[in-house]
């Protein structure tokens, strides 16, 4: 753990709204200032309504959340001098660009001088300032959520939230903003808490994620460790592409197992949770760590279904063990000729790419 104390700290916070289902349960979570930090989960899992008491528009139904070492259950939402970035923009219609940025300066009763200042500033840091006259209808898409955010940021704030701020934009434009977000974050060293359900844009922007699921976070760790090493099997299937062989552990020796698959084959693994022999698991292997016609230690045959070229590499999807849908990322530059569907091939990984995980269950 950081000996420097946490900027953000939720201690035992839980969040019901009709005092029987709990959205969010028991949450322990720091957060440290100047970090990136991204709260991933598919909907339900309580990621929005865990920023949402952060930002003080819901109240914890037990717990505490202190900023900067202070409880927050007393402080006003607009007291809390948090920046908020949401996905429907939430500019005012009626009012300038200008306008829309001098609001909140208005509010916290800054002079006339120092608003425009501010304002202009501002608008500089997202390369919009020619714009400043425009009202929010006469942008584009990525135009007004560049104003959003330089709204959050006008009145520098040390933390700023960002509910879903990029899922209203096309693919290209998303990408944009990421890069543009990212700057922003290390050239003005703010604390950010960001919400997403899109993996590969939490993997972009984040120094840390936290993986959330039914209210729970299942686990905080860099984007690297937690594509790598997954603590479970929802981790793995939330985080990018997997695949899942259904298993039985035969031995396990310190942090390697074997575990024997459904047609009798024995593979090794990196045995990752407190598996013992017998019990049930579920092999997580990611697409781009299989190998085609290259046996190794793990060697397994495979009936090739399906081929989908993709430019800088084809998706080879196969009949493995039984399992259909076992996907090979293989680049273009290792493919043969001769894969065609109904053709047999060796299919192999490194123990050291496999987990041995929890038994996957389908919800």
């Amino acid at each position: 753990m950081s000996s420097v104390p946490p900027y953000v700290r939720f201690q035992g916070v839980q969040k019901s709204y009709d005092g029987e289902q709990l959205v969010v349960k028991k949450l322990d979570l720091d957060i440290q200032r100047g970090e990136f930090l991204t709260l991933l989960g598919p909907s339900g899992s309580g990621k929005t309504t865990t920023l949402m008491m952060l930002a003080g528009f819901e109240t914890p139904t037990q717990g505490e959340i202190l900023l900067d070492g202070k409880p927050l259950h007393t402080v006003a939402p607009h007291q809390r001098g948090i920046g908020m970035v949401f996905q429907n923009y939430a500019l005012f219609p009626h009012m300038t660009v200008a306008g829309n940025l001098a609001f909140p300066l208005k509010v916290r009763r800054m002079s006339a001088v120092d608003i425009e200042l501010k304002v202009k500033r501002a608008l500089d840091m997202v390369q919009l300032g020619h714009l400043a006259q425009r009202y929010p209808a006469q942008l584009s898409g990525g135009q007004q959520q560049r104003i959003a955010l330089a709204r959050a940021l006008v009145f520098e704030p040390s933390l700023v939230l960002m509910d879903e701020p990029l899922g209203a934009l096309d693919k290209q434009l998303r990408e944009q903003m990421q890069l543009e977000i990212r700057r922003l974050h290390r050239q003005l060293g703010l604390t950010v808490v960001f919400v997403t359900h899109d993996q590969a844009e939490a993997l972009t922007l984040s120094d840390r994620v936290a993986v959330f699921n039914d209210g729970v976070i299942q686990q905080i760790d860099t984007p690297r460790a937690l594509y790598e090493h997954p603590c479970n099997s929802f981790v793995a299937h939330f985080i990018g592409e997997n695949n899942a062989l259904p298993g039985t552990v035969v031995s396990v020796s310190g942090a390697e197992c074997r575990v024997r698959l459904a047609d009798g084959s024995e593979v090794g693994a990196r045995a990752t949770t407190a598996l013992s022999a017998g019990e049930p698991t579920s092999l997580s292997i990611r697409p781009e760590r299989i190998a085609l016609n290259a046996p190794c230690a793990n060697s397994l045959s495979g009936r090739i279904e399906e081929l989908i070229y993709l430019g800088d590499h084809v998706r080879v999807r196969l009949n493995v063990a039984g399992h259909e849908a076992f996907t090979a990322k293989v680049p273009i530059a290792d493919m043969h000729d001769d894969w065609l569907a109904g053709h047999t091939v060796p299919v192999s990984w490194f123990s050291h790419d496999a987990s041995a995980l929890d038994p996957l269950v389908h919800h």
